[in-house]
């Protein structure tokens, strides 16, 4: 490392702002407090004459037809979900049937109280790009209506100056197909169950039915076999953590040519209910040389937060799966962009206080992890954690951190990590390199700067940042001059 040259890195600050988008809308199911009131209003709809039903429709597609690119399939789709409501009588018009979907959704403002907590990732598809240019793909964390976040996408071009590009952003958002994972593998579920303190005789006969890889069905199956054993009394509370631990672990699908800003990743299981937060997204090189992106984020329903991973190779396809293993707590799991002697390795913040790593020689599953950053400096006497995944530099392994100081006030640091050994620091900033400015300051969490994840381009750490929870911009630094001004650590 080459002596220091300077106290601070001189950061530089685009422009360019990521706002909100309150008419950036989505669809979702609108049930009624009180199931018993659903047959009351498809009743009220059925009673219709086929002409007012037919007015009603006319009104609806002239009000939301250009709000959504397909919202007949919409309305097919809630219309199916409170069929079994229907009464068993006559057919029912299509008329009608749109018009019974359409009183069962409602719109929702997936960035109408903010969008913040971004991290960056070059595209998959880096085709006709300049040379010396990037294409990128940013996440976002989106927060609507009853705070619930969910993540967001963005894309551009990182030009050869360093100047940004993005990608006009789609009028129309969606949410994708669900899938529940079509295939789960017995003894890596009876692990989780096993740390979930959820193995009981009843679990046992569960799992006993299936065969080593199984289906959603056949959970399903087995479980309805068990309930209507009459002369076994089933404990319910397994039964509950069985099928929640099924439900945190699906597919989604977006339709491959629906641009990326179009695409939402919106809360599915019950244990995210409450809002999918922080997801922080790298570029993970496997020893095969194969690419996959794997995002951390926190699941959270309101009263307890479960570690998830995302995995995906394309931005149209992700795999949700549960992380597991006694050090999957707390929030800020960040994972290094390959294995590290064979493991992977993965940052994280087990007691909210300070900076731990983990090792482990399975992807979804770690046990141990250590300290290896305790707050020191009055900029972080609060808390310390990372801000997203490492990044390699001949040097070191590159690790923004963030600190809470006094009137919790956010900054962002840096520091570096051995190659071999990323359990030793062996250099970091005395000082912060970004802290909230004036006009950064004011929003729905005043005085915090903060960021999920960077990208290095042209030997330049780009920065995506959010500003006080409710807006996003990109900083940028000489990765060579950041380093330079690192105060080296001995022990």
């Amino acid at each position: 490392m080459d002596a220091k040259k300077h106290s601070k890195p001189e950061v530089r600050r685009k422009k360019t702002k990521i706002l909100r988008d309150t008419s950036r809308v989505i669809t979702r199911t609108h049930f009624p407090e009180g199931r018993f009131r659903i047959p009351k209003i498809i009743d009220r709809v059925l009673s219709l004459t086929e002409n007012e039903a037919g007015e009603l429709m006319e009104k609806i597609n002239l009000d939301f037809f250009d709000r959504h690119k397909d919202i007949r399939q919409v309305l097919e789709r809630h219309f199916d979900e409170v069929s079994e409501y229907l009464p068993n009588t006559e057919p029912i018009s299509e008329t009608k049937k749109m018009l019974i979907g359409a009183y069962f959704t409602l719109e929702y403002s997936v960035e109408s109280a903010a969008i913040f907590n971004p991290s960056i990732v070059p595209h998959p598809d880096q085709t006709n790009v300049p040379g010396g240019s990037l294409r990128f793909i940013m996440s976002l964390r989106s927060i609507g209506e009853g705070h619930i976040s969910s993540i967001s996408f963005r894309s551009g071009i990182i030009e050869n100056n360093s100047s940004f590009t993005f990608d006009p952003i789609s009028e129309f958002v969606e949410t994708p197909i669900i899938q529940h994972d079509p295939i789960y593998n017995r003894h890596l579920f009876q692990l989780k169950l096993n740390e979930l303190n959820a193995c009981n005789e009843t679990s046992t006969r569960v799992l006993e039915q299936l065969p080593d890889e199984f289906t959603y069905n056949d959970l399903n199956k087995s479980i309805g076999s068990l309930l209507s054993n009459t002369d076994f009394e089933c404990n319910d509370e397994a039964i509950k953590i069985i099928c929640w631990l099924a439900d945190s672990n699906y597919t989604i699908k977006f339709h491959s040519d629906q641009k990326i800003s179009e695409r939402v990743i919106f809360p599915v299981s019950k244990n995210e209910s409450r809002g999918i937060e922080d997801a922080r997204f790298v570029q993970f090189f496997h020893d095969n040389g194969e690419v996959t992106y794997y995002a951390t984020y926190t699941a959270y329903n309101g009263f307890t937060i479960l570690p998830q991973l995302i995995e995906t190779k394309d931005f149209t396809t992700f795999n949700i799966i549960t992380l597991n293993g006694e050090a999957v707590q707390n929030k800020g799991m960040a994972l290094f962009p390959r294995m590290i002697n064979g493991k992977y390795v993965m940052l994280s913040r087990q007691d909210g206080e300070n900076n731990h790593i983990m090792f482990s020689e399975h992807l979804h599953f770690w046990q141990e992890s250590k300290i290896i950053q305790e707050p020191e400096l009055p900029w972080e006497y609060v808390q310390i954690g990372n801000c997203g995944s490492p990044l390699e530099t001949s040097e070191g392994w590159l690790v923004l951190t963030h600190g809470v100081g006094p009137m919790r006030q956010y900054s962002i640091g840096a520091m570096l990590l051995d190659l071999e050994n990323p359990a030793k620091i062996i250099a970091r900033l005395e000082e912060p390199l970004l802290t909230p400015q004036e006009e950064e300051r004011e929003g729905y969490v005043p005085n915090v700067v903060y960021t999920c994840g960077a990208l290095i381009h042209n030997n330049k750490l780009v920065i995506p940042y959010a500003m006080s929870d409710i807006m996003s911009g990109i900083a940028t630094v000489e990765v060579s001059e950041l380093i330079s001004c690192m105060h080296p650590l001995t022990n």
